[in-house]
């Protein structure tokens, strides 16, 4: 049985992390898409690969025999959503992300963020 059965969660699609790391890629998407041309392997490429990260470890972290390989897919999913964060901050130094774009995106990925670290403790709380 994989480490998302035993908590009653039928598929990795039904957890709120994953269903707002998905919502997370779709603004990076779209956020990036204004950046400038000479971004587009760089800043571009690093910000949507960390937020395509988010929710690919946790659901293949879901997938997996025991809590502790969920447990460690899902603090990789978390490192990578600090990255992105700091991607971010850069975009917004650079002046290529502000405003109300800004604020969602930093709200989400607050919320995100204590999602995951919820999920974390109660997967180290669950029984083997």
């Amino acid at each position: 049985m994989d480490a998302g059965a035993k908590s009653g969660v039928g598929t990795y699609r039904d957890l709120v992390a994953w269903q707002k790391a998905m919502e997370l890629v779709e603004l990076i998407y779209e956020a990036t898409r204004t950046f400038p041309d000479e971004e587009r392997f760089g800043l571009v490429a690093q910000m949507r690969r960390s937020a395509v990260s988010v929710p690919s470890n946790i659901a293949e972290g879901f997938g997996r025999a025991r809590k502790a390989e969920f447990r460690r897919f899902l603090e990789i999913a978390r490192g990578s959503l600090f990255e992105l964060q700091t991607h971010a901050d850069l975009g917004r130094r650079f002046g290529w992300i502000a405003g109300k774009e800004l604020g969602v995106l930093r709200n989400l990925t607050h919320e995100l963020d204590a999602v995951l670290d919820g999920l974390i403790r109660s997967v180290k709380r669950r029984p083997t």
